[in-house]
């Protein structure tokens, strides 16, 4: 970025040509930065569309409560690559003060633009150990979106009907058999099957499923997967046992369903009784049937025989980066306006009410949380019942381009479970060694 000196000095002249660029743009494009006396303009990209309109109207109670505050906010998300977006927009020399990073391979990507945010109110306010995938050299290099959570989403309304009780499962045998009870009533319940396993979808499978039984062997920790140079897959027969229960029972064939077929069209219409997915899903479920989303589903836990069999995966899927290459006047406010988000009375609600997070910081009101999945994500979270998201350390691209595509091979019966153990662990080695 030019020095900030040379800027100031051409002010009319830019102001001018932002002017007019500003009249031939489009709606989604972000003004120049600009600083001018207690004028700061904070340009923010992010990738998270599901709350695209409830930030920009946030940004704007923001602006209206600080007049000499700009904010403008791009969003690249959904079915676009944010990763190469935002290499893009940096390439360009148009860099945002506020943009998204992951984890411990982001840090070290974006170390060179990352200001740390150590002093900052959230930082502080920050739940214990939402901040390490985003620590370095004790520098904190991130802030925490919220916290999301995944298990086996159910009906609770199909459960009753069966005789059983989601309270009772609370390990890998009780599981297998309420799925037994399930597939033995299959019709009288109009199930089509007890689950549908997306295997389509290699980061169902490879990321989020594989997580819950490879967290254990780096205790949960995202740092140590990301510095492991091996993987040893201790508890990989466990974790074939979790794939072949929903495999056996699920809708067939698993290795070409999708995650829209999975959510929408079996579990939201009670074609099945159990999905693998996490809180996120509320929306879609809520925009099919308001009445099963808001009172009639469940999670239960991803039991991992020998570690822990009543928990669930809970963990950071993405984090706020301040620019550390911008202005100083715009890195204090950027870091301001972050604080003002996770730790003002007006940003918790906001947070909670109209974001409908998962809180990762304290000093929230967990019965202002709306949807039922989240709820009870947190209270999983509240009880300690958790398995740490590491998937975030694993090599790049290994996740879904190997484990989850071996997953696939295993379940099209291509290749043996130890064939794809053997050759995901070389895999991971490669990886590391490069």
């Amino acid at each position: 970025m030019r020095s900030k000196k040379v800027f100031l000095g051409l002010f009319s002249i830019v102001f001018l040509v932002s002017v007019i660029l500003a009249g031939c743009g489009n709606a989604g494009s972000s003004e120049p930065e600009k600083s001018d006396g207690d004028q700061v303009t904070l340009d923010i990209f992010q990738f998270k569309v599901e709350f695209k309109d409830q930030f920009e109207a946030v940004a704007k109670q923001y602006e209206e409560a600080n007049p000499g505050v700009k904010i403008n906010i791009q969003t690249v998300g959904g079915g676009e690559d944010y990763g190469a977006a935002l290499r893009s927009k940096f390439a360009s020399g148009d860099e945002p003060a506020i943009f998204n990073i992951g984890g411990p391979t982001d840090v070290i990507d974006w170390e060179d633009s990352l200001a740390d945010l150590s002093s900052s109110k959230a930082a502080d306010a920050a739940l214990e150990g939402t901040l390490d995938g985003v620590t370095k050299d004790e520098q904190v290099l991130g802030l925490p979106f919220n916290q999301e959570g995944y298990g086996l989403i159910y009906n609770t309304e199909i459960f009753e009907k069966a005789g059983i009780s989601p309270a009772d499962i609370k390990d890998m045998a009780s599981l297998e058999a309420a799925v037994k009870t399930l597939d033995e009533k299959k019709s009288e319940l109009g199930l089509e099957a007890v689950f549908a396993l997306p295997a389509k979808e290699t980061w169902v499978t490879g990321l989020h499923l594989s997580n819950a039984f490879i967290s254990p062997e780096f205790d949960g920790n995202v740092t140590s997967a990301f510095e492991a140079k091996t993987i040893d897959f201790k508890y990989g027969e466990a974790m074939k046992n979790f794939i072949d229960l929903q495999s056996k029972h699920s809708v067939q064939p698993v290795v070409s369903l999708d995650y829209s077929q999975q959510v929408e069209e079996l579990f939201s219409t009670g074609k099945v009784a159990m999905i693998q997915q996490g809180n996120w899903v509320y929306g879609s479920i809520a925009g099919i049937d308001e009445e099963l989303a808001n009172n009639k589903v469940g999670i239960l836990p991803i039991p991992v025989p020998g570690y822990k069999e009543n928990a669930v995966p809970v963990g950071v899927p993405m984090y706020w980066a301040v620019n550390k290459n911008k202005d100083e006047k715009v890195i204090e406010e950027s870091t301001k306006f972050l604080d003002w988000l996770y730790t003002s009375d007006e940003g918790k609600e906001v947070v909670i009410k109209d974001f409908k997070f998962v809180p990762a910081y304290e000093g929230y009101d967990a019965s202002l949380i709306s949807d039922p999945l989240s709820k009870q994500i947190y209270e999983y979270a509240e009880a300690g019942n958790t398995i740490g998201w590491v998937f975030m350390g694993y090599p790049a691209n290994w996740g879904q381009d190997k484990l989850g595509a071996n997953i696939q091979k295993y379940l099209s019966e291509e290749a043996t479970w130890e064939e794809i153990m053997e050759e995901t662990k070389s895999a991971w080695e490669e990886s590391r060694a490069e």
